[in-house]
């Protein structure tokens, strides 16, 4: 099904791959007993609640958005981002990895916001506290690097529409990153 799923495109094929990531978070769950808590690192795409982004509006849904539903305040959902720095990702699908540098992030976003404070790495809680949901309600380009980053088509290709407040419980900041994997400046796309 999700082969099929993933040929004719749309987003279903997303959606039962996260589904399936969900029922396998839960039964993982299950069989570490009723007390069995557990964290999900994965890419913010798949952890933050889909439905306070642009995702949700197209019928997609994610591990975040199922851990809010069946768990509701038993989730606690954490994204991270950056201004600039290098990531570790393919130009496209069946490329090998390269290290590439980060464009900085766009003016329109929650990652440039962060960067104009001067503040070179922080947490922010975003559940408890009224004025910074208040002051992230409204919503902002948000970048996802996942596999693939196509720094020529950005963009297009790694930012949408987000309500970071109604998507993540907090979010870490840091401003310049470094990649996973060959650091050598040399091999910098």
């Amino acid at each position: 099904r999700y082969y099929r799923a993933t040929y004719y495109g749309g987003h279903e094929s997303w959606n039962l791959r996260d589904q399936h990531m969900f029922d396998t978070l839960e039964a993982l769950r299950a069989f570490q007993g009723p007390a069995a808590k557990a964290v999900v690192w994965a890419h913010n795409s798949h952890v933050g609640d889909a439905s306070a982004t642009e995702m949700g509006v197209r019928g997609e849904l994610n591990v975040g958005d199922l851990c809010r539903r069946h768990h509701g305040d038993g989730a606690f959902l954490i994204g991270f981002g950056t201004d600039r720095g290098t990531v570790a990702a393919a130009h496209d699908w069946d490329q090998p990895m390269a290290v590439m540098r980060l464009r900085p992030a766009h003016a329109d976003s929650y990652e440039r916001l962060f960067h104009d404070t001067g503040i070179g790495r922080f947490l922010l809680p975003l559940r408890k506290d009224p004025e910074v949901q208040r002051v992230l309600r409204p919503p902002r380009l948000e970048r996802a690097i996942g596999v693939i980053y196509r720094p020529q088509t950005e963009r297009q290709s790694h930012w949408f529409h987000a309500r970071m407040a109604q998507q993540f419980d907090a979010v870490i900041h840091i401003d310049h990153t470094t990649a996973i994997g060959k650091t050598d400046p040399a091999g910098v796309c």
